[in-house]
């Protein structure tokens, strides 16, 4: 079984910036694609960045240039670097991480942007 935690969401003004990570944890699992959705309320849950184990990367239009999703694979961690917030970023984000044994979610961590 894989475990994923998640970390590093909060409230921060507009403008500010924000770090989060995804550590995935267990035996036996090797990763794939990891990824970064959201959810904001209302919506339903959006891919906006993931990243393959070679270090290919995709954005979403709405966070290409702000954010930047990247991996350690010695330690199965993905991680966002968030810039440039703006209160349209507020939503839970969640991990997801592609194994050879499964899909798994994270959590989900609460990114609130101020105006």
């Amino acid at each position: 079984q894989v475990q994923l935690v998640e970390s590093g969401g909060g409230l921060v003004q507009a403008g500010g910036s924000l770090r989060l990570s995804c550590a995935a944890s267990g035996s036996g699992f090797s990763t794939n694609v990891m990824a970064w959705y959201r959810q904001a309320p209302g919506k339903q849950r959006e891919l906006f960045a993931a990243i393959t184990r070679g270090g290919s990367s995709n954005y979403a239009d709405s966070v290409k240039g702000r954010f930047t999703i990247s991996r350690d694979n010695a330690k199965n961690t993905v991680y966002l670097q968030m810039n440039s917030l703006s209160p349209e970023d507020t939503a839970v984000y969640y991990c997801y991480v592609g194994t050879d044994v499964g899909g798994f979610w994270g959590q989900g961590t609460q990114v609130t942007v101020s105006s």
